[in-house]
């Protein structure tokens, strides 16, 4: 019999969450899971960076016996310390524990993948991947990154659908195409991640069989990518592209035509009025 709470200590449906978004309340979180009628039974956490581990602590008091998974002490709430190459099993889903150390110094990802299931397998990539971009060496060097993308996450099946942290998609492929102006996949991808936001529909999943067409960080030995970057080293392209990318500013937008004639007709001055 499915358990009917996120909380209950009962039932055969169990979820674990991996890092849980930072839009979301502990409430909120548990409410989903109640609805999807299961239990929850465990957090997988990327890194400690409160905008994927604040909740935890809240979760652990509602939920007594959950566990928290991951590789930094700075994790709230953490019980149980999780190492490279560990792997985990929650009912039929088994968890691959990649480390990947640069965005934090103890960041780590989750591959996680069905035996004998026609789904691909998914990668919850937290702060390290993004769609059309990597995340900040705020901990790390060029070198972990490089290792990071190229042996760790890189080497994974080309039909992973990769989960990543945060949706900066748009701006990502912004980039990308900065760095690649003939890029056409950059570009229809650009356009269609334009439109998704537009009509506020998510841009994740990618596969990281996508990502290596379109993806910067991931393109570091292709040529227009050392042009643009002016190295041959691919660690170096990697150092270089990560600090343009730092201080790149996203190209100006014309305002939405409907907003400005709202505001030359004085629609929004009932809440622009000072109290």
């Amino acid at each position: 019999m499915a358990a009917r709470g996120g909380c209950s200590s009962h039932g055969a449906c169990v979820a674990s969450v991996c890092s849980p978004p930072s839009a979301l309340t502990p409430f909120q979180l548990l409410e989903i899971i109640r609805k999807e009628d299961v239990a929850l039974r465990a957090i997988l956490t990327t890194h400690h960076h409160w905008d994927h581990a604040r909740g935890n602590e809240e979760l652990v008091r509602l939920c007594p016996g959950l566990r928290v998974y991951g590789a930094d002490e700075r994790i709230g709430a953490l019980t149980h310390k999780v190492t490279h190459g560990q792997e985990l099993t929650f009912g039929a889903i088994r968890v691959r524990c990649l480390f990947t150390p640069c965005h934090t110094s103890g960041h780590m990802c989750y591959f996680m993948w069905e035996d004998g299931s026609l789904d691909a397998p998914a990668l919850f990539s937290g702060d390290t991947l993004f769609v059309g971009g990597c995340g900040k060496f705020f901990e790390g060097t060029a070198e972990q990154m490089y290792t990071n993308l190229t042996q760790v996450l890189g080497a994974l099946p080309k039909e992973t659908k990769v989960f990543c942290g945060h949706e900066c998609t748009v701006r990502n492929l912004k980039f990308a195409l900065k760095v690649e102006p003939e890029n056409e996949i950059v570009k229809k991808k650009l356009a269609w991640a334009k439109q998704r936001d537009d009509e506020d529909l998510p841009t994740v999943p990618s596969t990281l069989q996508e990502e290596f067409l379109y993806n910067p960080f991931l393109r570091v030995m292709e040529e227009p990518l050392q042009k643009f970057t002016g190295k041959t080293d691919p660690v170096e392209v990697l150092r270089t592209l990560r600090t343009e990318k730092d201080n790149f500013k996203k190209p100006k937008e014309l305002p939405n035509p409907q907003a400005v004639l709202a505001f030359d007709w004085g629609l929004f001055s009932p809440f622009l009025e000072k109290k």
